[in-house]
């Protein structure tokens, strides 16, 4: 499930409604980790990259326009978090576009657009550094 391969909110965050709400309208709404999280040889999330973009491991029956690859949503790189909530109400990118199948248009309310973007931009944009290993 999304919730248990999802990295815990910090404490302070834990006690945040609108990161809770945020979090759960992305892991149980909008299922995002289903395309923009990668997924192991077992077929399960790679917490480490959670919502940071991913190659999509289908793709359509019939010849259409898609996108091969998921981008990244942690952090939110390359939106302000104005355009973020027009994106998650709208559908829309702030030049107008809307992004390929299979990626929906999402028409939130504003208080959920906020949620989810509120969420979104409180990830890390990078992959947490493995700790390094003393020398003995």
């Amino acid at each position: 499930s999304p919730s248990e391969a999802a990295p815990p909110l910090r404490a302070a965050q834990a006690k945040d409604p609108l990161l809770n709400r945020g979090r759960y309208l992305v892991e149980h709404i909008g299922l995002c980790a289903d395309c923009h999280t990668p997924r192991n040889e077992k077929g399960q999330f790679v917490t480490e990259r959670w919502l940071m973009g991913s190659p999509l491991p289908f793709q359509p029956m019939v010849p259409m326009p898609w996108s091969p690859v998921a981008p990244q949503l942690a952090g939110l790189p390359g939106m302000t978090e104005a355009q973020a909530i027009a994106f998650m109400k709208t559908g829309k990118r702030a030049d107008g576009s809307v992004p390929l199948p299979p990626m929906p248009q999402f028409r939130f309310n504003s208080e959920d657009a906020k949620a989810v973007v509120a969420y979104l931009k409180s990830l890390p944009a990078q992959p947490a550094k493995p700790a390094v290993a003393a020398q003995e």
